[in-house]
This record gives C-alpha cells, structure tokens and sequence, in this order.
C-alpha cells in the first residue's frame, strides 16, 4: 500500500507539474509533439539514471568472479537491457498490484506458496512469475505486501507470521512454502529465529543479501540499515543456522545489480544455485529463473503429498488472507 500510494502521489504531481508548463508553452505557439516526446525521454532517462547508479554501485564492489561465468560484450548488453526493461515496467506494476496480483478464492490447498518481496516494493513485482506459474497450473499463490517500508525488518517479520497463519486457516494445510526476492529472504529468516521452522515446507530466496548489501549505505531507514554489511542485527541473524531437516535454497547471480558483493547471497546450510549475466530486478523475469521456482515448488509438492484428502472447512473459517 505505501510504495503504490507513494508512486501514485509522484507520479500524479509530475505529470500535473509537466503538464502545466507544456500547457503553457503551447499555448504560446510551442508543439504537443515535443512535450509528448519530451515526457518519454524524461521517463526513459530516469529509469536509465537509476539503472546505471544501481550497476555502478555493483560493479565497484563486485564479488570475483570465475572465468567461467565473465560475460563479453553482446552478454553485458543483454544483462543492462534485461535489467533495464525490468525496471521501465516496475512503476505500473506496483501502483497496480491489487489488480495485477491477487490472491485465489480460498480453497483446501496443498504446500501452497507465499511470495514476499524486497525492499521498497510490493506483491506487484511478481506478476510475471505469478502468470508463469498460473499457466504453469501452479495453484495456491499468494502473496505479502508489509510495510511501511522502511521500518524494522523484525517489525516485517511479524506481519509474515500473520499472513502465514491466514494462508494455513484458509487453505488447510499445515505448511507453506516461502519464494522470497531481496530482502525478503531475510525477513524469512527473522520469521524463523522468531517463530520456528512449524509452518514453513521450503524456502527459495532469490537475490538475497544474507551477508548485506553496500548499496544499503546509500540509503536511509531501518530495514536499509540492516541490511548494511557487518551491522550488529544482521551479524546476530547470521550467528542462527539453518535448521539442516528445512530444505532452504538460495537462488543468486553473479551479476546481480543490486547485491554487492554478489557473494553476500551465499549462505551456510543452504543449497547455493547460481546463474550469470541477469541483474538483481530481471531475477524476476527470467526464464532459467521461471524454471527453477517451479521446480522447487513442485518437488515439494511431491515429497509431501497429503496421505489423506483435507478435510472440509467452511469458507467462513478459512478466508481470513
């Protein structure tokens, strides 16, 4: 709700600001075409702004890479393209993603899957992974949008809990599984040195900074801060190991645009998945990436098919998401 209400507020005062000025330059005799234009480059260059701050950032403290896994030329374009793409069409789906990402009618559910997304953002992010998924015939998605966002990843971590224990009232099933992007990773991982691993089947976090991000001291707020490299909250997150019967699965690249060191998502305990050339936002595009959510999803889903089918609940007891 923040960050959509927040980009609605920008994004109606910037056109109404642009839209003032044009009129009025067209009124003295200017062109509708060149303010038309005008807003699109302003659009793209902002983007393209933000892109570039975001690779700069990540290419001065970059991890060392493999030789393997270095990219040439027409492999750096497509990693900038991809990422920036990503980002051109970021805006609208979080200021629509009460439309764009809904979650199903209740309705018995086995293992179903929860997805939390990273910092400054909401559920809006997942709207191509949900499609993927839907078409896919992946059912029981739903999705966290916390806030306000730039409050105490703990604070976040308790709004997890809630939305964990709605998903288990309105499905029936005792555990779900948990896909996380950025810092949602590490809310997962407050959730469970808080709560326990009970009601959690799998976790996949994808881009995670589990060790922090430089990029964080370029920012303010509380989550910001802890997510900051050494800092004390994260130092006692990471002194927590993964419970070895929980199966968790961190899902990185090795030139990830926002996650500097790109090392930073490896985590002790957990299954290291690894790919190259896609930026820190186009996780969330990307095919490879597509592939291997559905994956742990529907492996899942195997390991743990219910012995018995779920009882009936009535719909009142069960719609509390």
């Amino acid at each position: 709700m923040w960050t959509a209400t927040s980009l609605w507020i920008v994004g109606i005062a910037a056109l109404a600001a642009y839209a003032g000025f044009a009129a009025r330059d067209i009124l003295a005799g200017g062109h509708v075409i060149t303010w038309l234009l005008g807003a699109i480059v302003l659009y793209l260059g902002a983007i393209l702004l933000l892109c570039a701050s975001y690779f700069t950032i990540a290419w001065v403290w970059r991890a060392r890479r493999p030789r393997e896994v270095r990219l040439d030329l027409p492999g750096t374009l497509a990693l900038w393209w991809n990422e920036y793409r990503t980002l051109l069409g970021s805006p609208p789906r979080l200021m629509l993603y009460r439309v764009l990402v809904r979650d199903p009618a209740c309705a018995p559910t086995h293992a179903p899957v929860l997805l939390v997304h990273g910092v400054l953002c909401n559920a809006g992010v997942w709207r191509r992974l949900v499609r993927y998924l839907r078409e896919a015939q992946v059912d029981g998605l739903y999705s966290l949008s916390y806030g306000p966002p730039l409050e105490s990843i703990e604070t976040f971590a308790d709004q997890l809990a809630r939305k964990i224990d709605a998903i288990v009232a309105a499905t029936g099933a005792p555990r779900v599984i948990v896909i996380a992007h950025s810092m949602g990773g590490l809310i997962t991982r407050a959730y469970l040195r808080k709560h326990g691993r009970t009601r959690i089947a799998r976790v996949l976090t994808i881009g995670t900074p589990h060790h922090g991000s430089m990029l964080a001291w370029f920012l303010s707020g509380a989550s910001l801060a802890q997510m900051r490299p050494g800092n004390p909250w994260l130092a006692a997150l990471n002194r927590e190991r993964l419970d070895p019967a929980l199966r968790f699965v961190s899902l990185w690249s090795w030139h990830d645009s926002m996650v500097a060191p790109q090392t930073s998502s490896e985590l002790p305990g957990a299954v290291d998945v690894t790919i190259a050339g896609v930026g820190h936002n186009a996780l969330l595009g990307d095919a490879e990436v597509f592939a291997l959510v559905r994956n742990e999803i529907e492996a899942e889903r195997r390991a743990d098919e219910p012995r018995e089918a779920m009882p009936s609940v009535a719909p009142q007891d069960r719609c509390p998401v």
